[in-house]
């Protein structure tokens, strides 16, 4: 066993041995199917805190031939697998932190250097006798291993695209480090499976990849991995059944990524963290802080502050994701800078729509504190004011409604264009942002015969507020919104729902540029 060659399997061990552990062993089943094949070379891009070390470890752990590892795996559902035996511990694996280099030397080259030079003499310790009078080479070494042994190895690097995200200006250094593992990985005998995992998708340079044998796996298009991501809502489900915690309020906290394969798909470690200090709050910061989601929200694009705040007040935002060049350094567009957001982990995207939006609370908060750090005054005014507007609504208070609209459109004319139904929309989303503190919001909720343009009802753990469905209209009448609420019967699918039901209708005059508001109260069951 060495650092990096055949490192054993004390990494995974120690995953098996935490309070929580959820079984993504299904991982090895994939990997296994496209051993040795044409598919051999699988990159898995996914954001902090969403478990891609620890597969890492578990890959490591079960194809390290110098260990047996297989007492680790029993009980997991791998196992299953017709491909479980025949792989198990039978292959020389290098297992490497990228990022570990480059914090111990400071540049890609010394990095390189520092990365060969260890695996080397890691390989001479376990075969010299193999490679006495080979030419000291990372290709004619293990060229030369694979030559006598015919193991083959399987190569799994963490963290990757370390260089891209911390040396984002070091442009001829990253060519450098693809071309390395071009040269390293590609079309060599010697490699059986090639497992990059990291943030970042493969860097695209011109119109090929000097990688592009490898499939990539991403928060864009998890394929057929998408389970292996982070926790499904089976798996939260018995969690939250085992630590007594509310499934309503964790998966408004945590929940909010769609990937193919996988339907909901949760924050592995902020659930970890809310079951075991049974509390639901933010756990975000602990691993990376809103300073840095503030550097690509002031970013000076069109049309990126105006989107931001749509997805605050819970809109989805079409995007062109082709376009991004898979580092953090070169944007052409507001898209550009969205779709690092998912790779990131701050926005989640809906494949079907071509879409991104704001996944759960968690990342929600964290979007207010950068906003509120990079001063855009007028947005932070509206979240401020927003509990009084919420408590004049409740109160019937017609007139406090319709000018606390109003005030919040006018101070955000600069970023929201405000010519539709849909604009409005946003608008009274962004004014009564607080109610989210009490509420699950929908918008567009099939109800009655029609749609309801809003609808707040409330959690569990509010159910004494009363439900509120809100009808929008432009140009016509509040009276009117009112009368189309109790006309298509909006208010019969709350039936399950026993306390009173405040109806407001809002309407927005485009000739005197005025807001109206009528506000009428009745049981649900009415």
């Amino acid at each position: 066993m060495g650092v990096y060659l055949n490192p054993g399997y004390d990494g995974f061990k120690k995953s098996l041995r935490s309070e929580i552990y959820i079984d993504k062993s299904g991982l090895i089943a994939y990997t296994n199917s496209v051993l040795d094949t044409e598919q051999q070379s699988i990159c898995v891009s996914r954001p902090r805190r969403f478990g891609k070390s620890m597969a890492a470890k578990m890959l490591t752990a079960y194809y390290d031939c110098s260990v047996d590892s297989s007492e680790l795996f029993q009980g997991l559902s791998v196992t299953e697998a017709p491909s479980f035996e025949e792989h198990l511990n039978k292959y020389d694996v290098v297992s490497v932190n990228m990022l570990d280099f480059l914090s111990m030397t400071g540049s890609v080259e010394q990095m390189l250097e520092c990365f060969q030079e260890n695996i080397l003499d890691e390989l001479e310790e376990a075969y010299g006798d193999i490679l006495q009078h080979t030419r000291r080479n990372i290709l004619t070494y293990f060229s030369k291993v694979y030559a006598v042994n015919k193991r083959g190895f399987v190569i799994i690097i963490d963290e990757w695209d370390c260089i891209f995200r911390y040396d984002p200006d070091h442009t001829d250094g990253q060519k450098q480090y693809l071309d390395f593992l071009r040269l390293w990985l590609k079309d060599k005998n010697y490699v059986k499976l090639a497992y990059l995992t990291g943030i970042l998708p493969i860097k695209k340079y011109g119109v090929h990849s000097g990688l592009n044998m490898f499939e990539e796996f991403s928060m864009l298009d998890a394929k057929r991995l998408g389970g292996c991501f982070g926790f499904v809502e089976s798996e939260v489900r018995e969690l939250c059944s085992r630590y007594q915690m509310d499934f309503s309020e964790i998966k408004r906290w945590y929940d909010g990524y769609r990937l193919k394969n996988a339907g909901h798909v949760y924050s592995p470690k902020s659930v970890v963290d809310a079951m075991r200090n049974h509390d639901y709050h933010s756990y975000w910061n602990s691993t990376e802080t809103y300073e840095a989601l503030r550097i690509y929200l002031d970013m000076n694009f069109d049309g990126l502050k105006d989107s931001i705040v749509r997805m605050i007040a819970d809109e989805k935002i079409r995007i062109n994701s082709q376009t991004f060049q898979n580092d953090m350094k070169n944007f052409a567009t507001k898209d550009d800078v969205l779709t690092l957001l998912v790779h990131l982990g701050y926005l989640a995207y809906e494949s079907e729509q071509q879409s991104v939006y704001i996944p759960n609370e968690e990342i929600r908060q964290e979007f207010i504190n950068a906003i509120e750090i990079s001063k855009w005054t007028e947005v932070m005014d509206a979240v401020k004011q927003s509990d009084s507007l919420l408590q004049a609504l409740w109160n019937g208070d017609e007139e406090a409604v319709a000018a606390g609209i109003a005030r919040v459109h006018q101070e955000n004319t600069s970023i929201l264009q405000y010519n539709n139904e849909n604009s409005l929309s946003c608008v009274v989303s962004l004014a009564f942002y607080s109610a989210r503190d009490y509420y699950t919001i929908h918008r567009e909720m099939p109800a009655g015969k029609g749609f309801a343009d809003l609808v707040f009802l409330p959690r569990s753990i509010h159910r004494e507020k009363p439900a509120i469905i809100i009808e929008l209209k432009w140009d016509k009448d509040a009276e009117a919104a009112i009368q189309q609420i109790k006309k298509q019967g909006y208010v019969h699918f709350l039936q399950d729902y026993s306390g009173d039901v405040i109806l407001a209708g809002i309407n927005y005059d485009k000739k005197k540029k005025e807001h109206s508001c009528r506000i009428d109260i009745m049981p649900a069951t009415s």
